[in-house]
Order: structure tokens, then C-alpha cells, then sequence
């Protein structure tokens, strides 16, 4: 009887794999009909390419053999021009992608796909090519919005959709021109959303995706199944310049609010914080008493700044921003760039063990003091710096810390550099004793004694001193 028993489990145990087997070949089936053998994108993508552009620009650079005596402003001020040679021209051109937004011939694209190009042509899905304008241009979403005159006729156009109901694991295709070869569509699912640190761009809180994007593909349109636009495919993550199944997408709620912002008068106004923090660790987390990490726990708040007047406090925690989590400082930053000038926006904080919610104003950053951009030109050891005034507006549009005080170098060539010891970048903040505001204040400084020069500059958030005296000796410590 035992004999039988163990038998009657050996068979079990070896005939078990089979019927898994069994089980998992039960489970695939052949196409039962014609419509499962045709399922496929083709829909989607006749729906959307025709709204999908190539753009073509060309731009003339000149270039000219020069003495290394030709930069510098000493032999500038005595000799011209007289170093420098005939200048010569040469013809770049580049490619890129866009899509249609607007039936009368509105196209966005990227930034880095028009910069600098001094003719832009578009050519559309059925081959015919138009000459475009730039109409709106912002480095710091890398998005460009361009014109074609259609003589009245409309064209195709893509909806968009709101990237932030899109999910991990959604199913998409990029659309654009790879490498020049054509129109090309690829499919893949988001992989991951609010990426950052993936650019050098002030609003990165892009949409990664595996469909494979590659050179030429920039400023194409990544869709979904409804054929909608989700984002403009912008960038690759890759060392070898081809796709390694890592692309990146500017959210359409960007692109939708910088079109917008061209069609009502080509100037894009965006609404400032005037706050900051960093994001809340596992660590911070356990020393605030969380449970989890999330949100932003406030450091910096700048005096008279739209969260100092909704009351926000060094030691806050912010959770959300119009209903919308914020984890980082890019999606702060991202969220903020949404909105326009205008009215309020909630954000809800975390105070101690209460939760708040406050109204945060939506302004434009003061441009006080003025830029005044200007070039030395007095007699003194800082002939041929150009400098700028900082302030909230002008910080924000060069990337600099709104916290930033004091008068920013702008441009430097190297003779000045090895003169001075100061680098594009720095920011002066002391001359011969005096604090230093505003450009004005350093050319009263320089009045004292033009050729012995004590000044501090902030540089990469160091603070320098350095020392110019009237025989060229120059140092900084």
C-alpha cells in the first residue's frame, strides 16, 4: 500500500511541470478573426502625423584669423581693427522636428532647434516647404513657437493633452524626422514622470519614455493612444548619440501655456516664488517626524516676495501648489511657470503639526535695480568689463540666485581676465571699501584710486577678495 501511495505522488510531482505547461499553452491563443490578426497604431498615426513638420534652418557664420592682440580693449583702444583679417563665411544647417497647434500655421518645436538660425524652413508631412518666423522663443523650457503663412488655409493640427493625467506604463508613440531619413514613428509606454536634472534647463520636469527617439527627433510630438500631443520630444540620454531607450518629453501643459503666451503678444511674462528650500529626505523626514519623505522644507524666503506676503516661514513644509503635489524645487518651479501674472494660487504647507493653506500672489519679479547693462570704458584697471545691475527679474532670466546682490560680469575676454583676476560670472560686491549695488556705485568706488583696486567678488557662492594694483599685479585669496 505504501508502495502505491509513493508512486501515485512521484507521478504527480513529474507530470506537474507538464500541465503548468499545459496551463501557460491554454492561455495563448492564434488570432481568431481578421480584426485581432490587423490590430495596430495605424489609426493613431494617420490621425497625427500629417500634423507633424520637419524644420530645416540655415545659418551663415563668419570666422576670421585674428591676432591674439585683437581682443585685447588696450590695442582695440590704439590700433582698430588693424590685427584682424578679412572675415570669412560658412554655411551651417541643422534639423529638427515641430508640430502643427494651430490650424492657421502655428508650430512648436524646440529652442535648440531654431537658436541662432538665420532661415527656418518647414516642410510638411506632403512635402511642401514654408518659410517660417519665430514668433516666441524661450531657452528656458527650450521651446520655440513658429509661424508659416498658408494663404488661408488649414491645416492639421494636434490636440493637447493634460500631461498630468498621463501614467507610468502608459502606452505612447514619437513622431519626428530621425537623423534626416524621413518620418518616423516609434512606440514604447512612459517609463517615468517629473524627471529632472536630465538638462541645463530652468523648467525640466520631463516625461521619459522608451520609444526611441534620436538626433532629428527634437521638437516632435510624443502622443498617446487617443492621438492627443503629451509632450514635445526633447532630448536622449545617451553617450553614443543614438537611442539607448531613454528619451525625454516637455509636458504639454508647458507647451500649451508658452503657446498661449505667444498668441496673446509674444512676450512670456512668468509669475516668481521668492522662496526656496530643499526637498525633505528620509533623513529630514525622520527629524520633522514624518512618516514618509515629501514636500519642500523652506529656507529662504526673499523680503517683500510673493510667498513672504502669503506668509510663508522659514521651517515650513510645502506639500502642494494648486492642488498638486510638489516634491522638489523643480516641480515648485515648474508648477509656479504654469501659472500667469495675476490673482492667487493655494498652496498647502505643513507648520509644525498643522496643516495650512495660504495664497501665494502671482507677480513678475522686480526688475529693481535696473539691468543697466554697461561696458567700462573709464580709464581705470577695469577698462572693458561689461556688467549688469542683479536684480529678482534679471537674476531669474540669467539663472543666477534671486538672492544674488550686487553687480554681475557679463563678459570678461582674456586680457582683462589675466589683469583683474575676474571671471564672467563673478559678482562684485565690494569696491575700495564701498558695498556695491548697482554699477554706479563702483564707478564712485573707482574715482578714489583708479589703479589700487580692493574688491570681493561671489564667486560659485565663495566669497573672494582680490587686489589690482597700478603695476598689473593682480591676486585673489
Amino acid at each position: 500500500m505504501m508502495i502505491k501511495l509513493f508512486c501515485l505522488c512521484l507521478a504527480f510531482v513529474v507530470l506537474l511541470p507538464f500541465q503548468g505547461t499545459a496551463l501557460m499553452a491554454a492561455d495563448r491563443k492564434v488570432p481568431s478573426s481578421q480584426i485581432e490578426v490587423q490590430l495596430s497604431y495605424s489609426p493613431i498615426v494617420k490621425q497625427a502625423a500629417p500634423a507633424v513638420v520637419n524644420i530645416y534652418t540655415k545659418r551663415v557664420v563668419k570666422t576670421r584669423n585674428r591676432s591674439p592682440f585683437a581682443n585685447d580693449p588696450f590695442f582695440q583702444r590704439f590700433f582698430g581693427d588693424r590685427f584682424s583679417s578679412a572675415p570669412r563665411e560658412r554655411i551651417e544647417r541643422s534639423l529638427g522636428s515641430g508640430v502643427i497647434v494651430g490650424a492657421d500655421g502655428v508650430i512648436v518645436t524646440n529652442h535648440h532647434v531654431v537658436d541662432g538660425a538665420d532661415e527656418i524652413t518647414v516642410a510638411l508631412s506632403d512635402r511642401r516647404e514654408f518659410a517660417a518666423e519665430i514668433i516666441l522663443n524661450d531657452e528656458k523650457t527650450d521651446l520655440a513657437i513658429l509661424r508659416i503663412k498658408t494663404g488661408g488655409e488649414k491645416l492639421p493640427t494636434l490636440k493637447f493633452s493634460d500631461s498630468d493625467s498621463i501614467e507610468v506604463g502608459d502606452l505612447v508613440l514619437a513622431i519626428g524626422n530621425p537623423f534626416g531619413v524621413g518620418q518616423t514613428v516609434t512606440s514604447g509606454i512612459v517609463s517615468a514622470l517629473a524627471r529632472t536634472q536630465v538638462s541645463g534647463q530652468d523648467y525640466q520636469f520631463f516625461i521619459q519614455t522608451d520609444a526611441a527617439v534620436n538626433p532629428g527627433n527634437s521638437g516632435g510630438a510624443l502622443i498617446g493612444m487617443n492621438g492627443e500631443l503629451i509632450g514635445i520630444n526633447t532630448a536622449i540620454f545617451s553617450r553614443s548619440g543614438g537611442s539607448n531607450g531613454i528619451g525625454f518629453a516637455i509636458p504639454a501643459n508647458m507647451v500649451r501655456h508658452v503657446v498661449t503666451s505667444a498668441l496673446m503678444g509674444g512676450e512670456l511674462v512668468r509669475p516668481w516664488f521668492g522662496g526656496g528650500g530643499q526637498a525633505v529626505t528620509s533623513d529630514i523626514a525622520e527629524s520633522l517626524g514624518f512618516d514618509r519623505p515629501g514636500g519642500i522644507l523652506v529656507d529662504d524666503i526673499y523680503p517683500g516676495g510673493p510667498a513672504d506676503k502669503a506668509g510663508l516661514e522659514q521651517g515650513d513644509v510645502i506639500l502642494s501648489l494648486d492642488g498638486k503635489e510638489v516634491s522638489s524645487p523643480q516641480a515648485l518651479r515648474y508648477y509656479t511657470g504654469l501659472e500667469t501674472v495675476g490673482g492667487t494660487i493655494p498652496m498647502e504647507i505643513l507648520r509644525g503639526e498643522k496643516r495650512r493653506i495660504l495664497h501665494v500672489p502671482l507677480e513678475a519679479a522686480p526688475e529693481d535695480p535696473p539691468r543697466n547693462i554697461t561696458t567700462l570704458e573709464q580709464d581705470t584697471l577695469f577698462y572693458g568689463l561689461k556688467l549688469a545691475n542683479l536684480s529678482p527679474a534679471y537674476a531669474q532670466e540669467i539663472d543666477v540666485s534671486i538672492y544674488e546682490r550686487g553687480v554681475i560680469v557679463l563678459d570678461a575676454n582674456r586680457s582683462v581676465m589675466r589683469r583683474t583676476s575676474i571671471r564672467r560670472g563673478d559678482v562684485i560686491k565690494v569696491v575700495n571699501g564701498d558695498k556695491v549695488r548697482t554699477i554706479t556705485d563702483i564707478q564712485a568706488a573707482l574715482d578714489d584710486d583708479p589703479d589700487n583696486i580692493d574688491f570681493t567678488v561671489s564667486r560659485a557662492g565663495r566669497q573672494i577678495d582680490c587686489v589690482i594694483r597700478e603695476k598689473g599685479r593682480s591676486y585673489c585669496k
